[in-house]
């Protein structure tokens, strides 16, 4: 555990599970995690983004800042795209690698699955969110095989909310079968220990 006096300030940078899309932001789990830690944690999450977008914008939105952490969490959008997990994870390990030559703790966040059912009915026509799902679970262990060899903290975010939902809870913790509510938030900020 990272006591207070050894950083001064995170950066998540993400899509929009790191935004808060439809959220307040004093509900997103960013701000969450400010109030838990005490310690300014800023948060660079864009709707939409992709593992391609967070690294064009990782020397501006993390480095430049200085932070003493980074939290990168990405790869859904890329998958909806259809584009190789392989591809999804260089992008992230080069954010990795960039963030540690400049002295920046790298934190991988694994984003959560969908819930197809909710997913199919908000958001219809655009992919099928099972196929998505399962991409997520194989971006899931590679990016675990990265962090355990270069020995980076991974929040198992997947996993938390895996564990929680079931078929009568689902609309406690999904706004729209892709993103959380705010319980849904703290669940996430709950789970994390850093």
């Amino acid at each position: 555990m990272i006591k207070r006096r050894d950083f001064v300030k995170i950066v998540c940078i993400g899509d929009s599970l790191t935004f808060g899309y439809k959220l307040k932001q004093s509900h997103v789990w960013t701000r969450l995690l400010e109030c838990k830690l005490n310690i300014d944690v800023i948060n660079k999450g864009i709707n939409g983004d992709t593992s391609g977008g967070m690294l064009s914008r990782f020397y501006i939105d993390v480095l430049t800042l200085k932070p003493s952490h980074v939290i990168i969490m990405g790869g859904v959008n890329d998958l909806i795209m259809g584009v190789p997990v392989s591809i999804i994870c260089s992008n992230i390990m080069t954010m990795v690698h960039q963030a540690n030559a400049k002295a920046i703790t790298p934190i991988i966040g694994i984003p959560i699955s969908s819930d197809p059912e909710l997913a199919a009915i908000n958001w219809p026509n655009i992919v099928d969110f099972n196929y998505v799902n399962n991409r997520l679970q194989e971006l899931r262990k590679t990016l675990y095989i990265y962090g355990n060899a270069f020995n980076i903290k991974i929040l198992d975010f997947y996993q938390v909310i895996s564990d929680l939902i079931t078929q009568s809870n689902k609309l406690i913790y999904y706004i729209d079968g892709l993103h959380l509510t705010s319980i849904g938030n703290q669940v996430l900020v709950d789970s994390i220990n850093i």
